[in-house]
């Protein structure tokens, strides 16, 4: 992937060894990653440098994922933005997809089902939805 054409994933989780292990994934695969391990990401959000995907753990210190999305996607700027919403708690899914994520990968999760619902997802915001990206 080059430069030029580099997708730009936004993670947010508040566990830097997540963090920096997801970066680390994410950069082999030759994605440009910012990473934030606070939920106030968004009081700093660079809208010149919008990312393709968000990717934001379910429960940060300080505030709840589920918002976050909430706002995401209630902003013009940021809601055709996939987001990609991961946590430990299974029976979050549900609640994860009524603040408007557009998918879920419960923790701990194979790394290539992750890399490949981040292509999916990419894939998507190019006019597809989810789930005929994902299909």
């Amino acid at each position: 992937m080059s430069e030029k054409t580099a997708k730009r994933i936004h993670v947010v989780d508040d566990e830097p060894d997540i963090l920096e292990f997801l970066e680390l994934i994410l950069r082999e695969e030759g994605y440009e990653v910012i990473t934030s391990e606070k939920g106030d990401f968004l009081d700093h959000l660079d809208h010149s440098k919008l990312p393709d995907l968000f990717v934001l753990d379910v429960l940060l210190s300080g505030k709840d994922g589920r918002e976050i999305v909430k706002m995401l996607k209630s902003q013009q700027e940021t809601r055709h933005i996939p987001v990609l919403m991961f946590s430990a708690h299974p029976s979050a899914e549900e609640t994860v997809r009524q603040a408007g994520a557009d998918a879920f990968l419960e923790k701990p999760f194979q790394i290539e089902v992750f890399l490949e619902m981040i292509a999916s997802l990419l894939r998507s915001s190019h006019g597809q939805t989810p789930e005929q990206a994902l299909g």
